[in-house]
């Protein structure tokens, strides 16, 4: 979702007559997009931020948007005096404000509901003109889990209309997108039907792929998961985040599933669809965990066999119920859990890269490599695909080796 919000607001600087630099002493707007997930990303953000005032331009605006600026607030601007703009990650559309008034301050951290998409036209998706495009459908969370700060930064779950959600996937198709992922905290929460804006968007001919994240196991309905056995443009990959193997601490956390429907809908899926893969999520040390609670995590990261995952160390939040609950995990415990998942992790996604050689994989590509001699592309598992320079931006490749990071690839040129 963030990287939905920094190309809208990228989008709207352009619109003014800006244009980006990566010279931030030469910025005449500086704009810090936060995320708040963990503390060690809030603190992060201010350290930038003290960093930058002493290095912009005296009249530069300047300032910060997104979760990390609903959780501080007005502490932001005690903090950092110089800051223009503090907006939540449902105002940030009001930034227009400030560049026409700039020398006035603003401070907006309010939840208005849809207003943002409402404000922000998808006009985007033309300047951006990107082969693939994020589409937002929901926004917030109804969960609760006890660790997650989203419920305050994001606000309560809302779904977009359907119509709206549309008419955003049109206009990234008419702009050259062939990939539409689509976007939402629980995105499969989407109460308009995930499932049917799938099926609407597999019937315009130039979208070839389509994904969404990241979803939540309970809302895996029949519905969607009989869609990956019918739908050939629904890529063979999801997310769906487990956060634990233990049931006691997904109780904790209340995440109110059992191990036993987590690894039945795995089961169907790979049933529906034999190629499909999973990627997940996963937290150490959360209050209470256990070595043996720990160990169950362990070992369901063996049984699914996990090809990419995100892995963190519990990390207190303010706003949440965890961060009060007693038995929390000294650090050098959850240092030393999070590298033996890792491990585990690591070696599931550096072993189905490597079964991954010789196959030939349709591959969207992205752009050009650090170097410039090569393009970067994504196979149908979001693995990054280094490939010779191409003018499709969809091609058959060829894997010809793998590492736990990357794959590299040929383009296969008369494929039979």
């Amino acid at each position: 979702m963030n990287v939905y919000d920094s190309m809208r607001i990228a989008s709207m600087f352009r619109a003014m007559g800006f244009a980006e630099t990566d010279d931030a002493k030469a910025a005449d707007a500086i704009v810090l997009n936060t995320c708040a997930v963990r503390e060690k990303a809030t603190n992060k953000v201010f350290s930038e931020l003290g960093r930058l005032r002493s290095n912009k331009k005296p009249d530069a605006i300047f300032g910060i948007v997104g979760c990390v600026a609903r959780e501080a607030g007005t502490d932001a601007f005690r903090r950092i005096p110089e800051l223009n703009f503090v907006l939540g990650p449902q105002t940030y559309h009001k930034l227009p404000e400030i560049i026409a008034n700039p020398g006035v301050k603003l401070l907006d951290i309010e939840l208005p509901g849809l207003e943002k998409f409402n404000a922000l036209d998808n006009s985007a998706f033309k300047i951006h003109h990107s082969a693939f495009a994020y589409v937002p459908i929901q926004e917030g969370c109804n969960h609760c889990c006890t660790y997650c700060i989203v419920p305050f930064t994001r606000g309560r779950e809302l779904s977009r209309p359907f119509d709206d959600v549309m008419r955003d996937v049109h206009a990234a198709a008419d702009a050259g997108a062939i990939e539409i992922c689509f976007l939402g905290q629980n995105v499969n929460g989407y109460k308009f039907s995930l499932a049917n804006l799938i099926r609407e968007t597999a019937n315009i001919e130039s979208v070839k792929r389509i994904r969404f994240t990241s979803s939540y196991p309970t809302e895996m309905s029949d519905d969607l998961i009989a869609l990956f056995g019918t739908e050939p443009k629904l890529l063979p990959f999801l997310n769906m985040p487990i956060q634990s193997g233990s049931q006691n601490v997904l109780t904790r956390m209340n995440r109110p599933y059992s191990l036993e429907l987590y690894l039945g809908i795995v089961d169907k899926l790979k049933n529906i669809r034999q190629d499909i893969q999973i990627s997940s999520d996963f937290i150490v040390g959360f209050p209470g965990e256990t070595d043996e609670e720990f160990e169950q995590s362990c070992d369901v990261a063996q049984k699914v066999g996990y090809i990419n995952s995100f892995s963190f160390k519990y990390s207190p939040r303010p706003h949440t119920a965890a961060a009060l609950m007693p038995g929390q995990i000294p650090e050098n415990i959850k240092k030393q859990r999070l590298k033996i998942l890792d491990g585990i992790l690591n070696e599931n996604n550096r072993a189905f890269n490597e079964s991954c050689v010789g196959k030939i994989f349709e591959c969207l590509v992205e752009g050009p490599d650090k170097t410039g001699k090569h393009l970067i592309a994504r196979t149908p598992y979001m693995q990054q695909i280094i490939i010779p320079k191409t003018d499709s931006a969809l091609v058959p490749v060829r894997v010809t080796s793998a590492n736990k990071c990357s794959l590299r690839g040929e383009v296969v040129k008369n494929q039979s």
